[in-house]
């Protein structure tokens, strides 16, 4: 009773913020207004340190998904971690982590940002690791040691804004637009939200981080820590010089065709949406770097809904197939299973860009803002069949998990009974299915103008339909089909590694330095400076001492060689 009582109490309080904190975001929206809160900590001598902290209507509006989305993960938490012995523990640790994202959300300084971005990457580790077993802490070293690299950038531009006299940047970013040093500065804001954003080549933590509890991946795929570098760069978006933002958009479509590509290779239920998860972030960065930084915004809130609802319905599954995550121990879930699989249903659908869900209205936008803006082929195709693929694995899921056949054991017990699992999920369905047109009627005043001939205006539906085509393909024949195919085999171990980048970038980075970490103990601790240091020392003193017992045990005879060693050495001398 006391664990659902304290579940209870931070839903209501979550839901009762979220709700005033998106009220107010409107107010802000409609009268245009931007607050300033600013009050000094500690003044010394005549040093001032001041807390600074910025609400608009971007910062509200994020902040009430955030602890909304937050909120029905504790409420959907109560049943899933039922067995868990340290229920409260675990809560507290979400809150701390919802407590970091938000002081991310509203710090326009950079040192307030700073201790909200490693209170992100400090409270995933201990998440991550939450399961106390060798891949949980496999995983959580991989997740914080990546995410320390963006921890590093965000420092070193902590130490280039010291010249400015302030480091609230939001100050300077019209100003720092012309100056060289701005360059510096972009470059590691980029570097800091690749890795946290977990683009290429810092892909291999995210599906690595899955070893995390299923309500943490809801919340952390959704709208905290892999969403916080996207919101970064969208804060710091004015200040990109053109070069950087070429870059970042090379970087971010190949991301996205990366993770597509892998998820449709994928077996574990999980690493599939995470890797769905990579691939829509790097949708929302690529369409940052080509300047729309209001669409990015837009579709970061349009995913956090449909994304913590499919992570949701994904926990559902496991739990009720005795904790499988392989998909090929499913099929069928939706006669079993019917509220979880429309839940499961509508998630997935938003994710293709179904139209009038929350994923049409941001998806459908891009598509069409890409196709209007002066990009090369090769980049345009990209884009267009990463979102092919997005069809493919989701109707490749759908056919493993709610419409092949049964796979698992004959003794099961499939059942909907955790009502506030229940809950969790259909509150955010409303959201998956109204969410997007209100925000469209919301951050958009003014419509987009898309003017496109008739074939450019059908890609969307072109390729989703190919998509379809392939995903149907796939689930028909199954992979035994293509891996028959000798000459492709390479090529599929590839694409389902995610070009080898977790082995690379795992392996690969610490490999030489573990051995040249041993060899150095075996050769130089355990080798020579042991031989000729405190081991040879230590022989030194032994013969110095049985010499010196030798001499004290026969005074007569050693008086008398010594007098005639003395004796011979002065006859010699003379």
């Amino acid at each position: 009773m006391l664990r659902m009582s304290f579940c209870l109490i931070c839903f209501i309080s979550l839901m009762s913020l979220s709700l005033v904190t998106f009220s107010m975001s409107m107010i802000c929206v409609l009268n245009d207004t931007v607050y300033f809160i600013e009050w000094d900590l500690i003044t010394f001598v005549s040093n001032t340190i001041s807390m600074t902290l910025l609400i608009d209507w971007m910062s509200l509006l994020f902040m009430s998904f955030v602890m909304m989305i937050s909120s029905l993960v504790i409420l959907y938490s109560e049943n899933y971690m039922l067995g868990d012995m340290s229920l409260k523990r675990f809560i507290f640790l979400v809150l701390m982590f919802v407590l970091s994202m938000i002081l991310l959300i509203i710090s326009p300084n950079m040192i307030s940002i700073l201790l909200g971005w490693d209170g992100l990457g400090l409270v995933s580790y201990c998440l991550v690791v939450y399961y106390q077993n060798w891949k949980s802490c496999n995983a959580g070293i991989f997740t914080a040691l990546s995410n320390r690299i963006g921890d590093v950038a965000l420092l070193m531009v902590i130490a280039w804004m010291v010249n400015l006299g302030s480091w609230s940047y939001i100050f300077y970013l019209d100003y720092l637009m012309t100056k060289k040093e701005m360059y510096i500065i972009s470059f590691l804001v980029i570097l800091a939200g690749m890795t946290k954003s977990a683009q290429i080549p810092f892909s291999a933590w995210l599906p690595a981080a899955m070893a995390a509890p299923t309500p943490v991946s809801a919340l952390v795929h959704s709208s905290t820590l892999v969403t916080a570098g996207v919101y970064l760069l969208i804060r710091f978006s004015k200040a990109f010089p053109s070069w950087l933002l070429n870059f970042l958009l090379v970087i971010s479509v190949l991301t996205m065709f990366m993770s597509g590509l892998g998820a449709n290779f994928e077996y574990d239920l999980k690493k599939i949406i995470a890797l769905s998860t990579l691939s829509q972030l790097g949708l929302m960065m690529s369409i940052l770097s080509m300047g729309f930084a209001d669409l990015a915004f837009f579709h970061l809130l349009t995913h956090a809904l449909f994304k913590a609802l499919l992570f949701m319905c994904a926990g559902m599954v496991i739990h009720n197939v005795k904790n499988f995550q392989d998909i090929r121990f499913m099929g069928n879930l939706s006669i079993f299973m019917p509220l979880t699989s429309a839940c499961f249903m509508v998630s997935n659908f938003a994710l293709c860009g179904m139209p009038f869900l929350a994923g049409f209205y941001s998806k459908d936008l891009i598509l069409e803002v890409v196709s209007l803006s002066n990009l090369n082929m090769f980049m345009y195709f990209l884009y267009f069949f990463s979102t092919g693929l997005t069809i493919c694995y989701s109707f490749r899921l759908f056919y493993y998990v709610l419409w092949g056949d049964f796979n698992l054991m004959p003794m099961y017990k499939l059942s909907e009974e955790s009502w506030m699992m229940i809950y969790g999920m259909l509150g955010l369905m409303i959201f998956a299915v109204l969410g997007g047109s209100l925000l469209n009627w919301m951050i958009f005043f003014t419509p987009y103008f898309i003017c496109l001939p008739l074939i450019m205006k059908m890609m969307p539906i072109i390729v989703s339909l190919l998509g379809l085509w392939m995903g149907s393909i796939l689930f028909k024949y199954g992979l035994n089909y293509y891996f028959s195919l000798y000459k492709y085999y390479e090529l599929i171990i590839f694409s389902g590694s995610m070009w080898f980048m977790p082995l690379i970038f795992t392996k690969g980075v610490s490999f030489l330095p573990l051995t040249t970490g041993l060899n150095s103990i075996k050769l130089i601790d355990l080798g020579w400076s042991e031989y000729f240091g405190a081991q040879n020392l230590y022989f030194i003193l032994m013969k110095l001492s049985s010499l010196n017992q030798w001499f004290q045990s026969n005074d007569l005879k050693s008086y008398l060689i010594i007098f005639f060693i003395t004796l011979i050495f002065i006859m010699f001398m003379m």
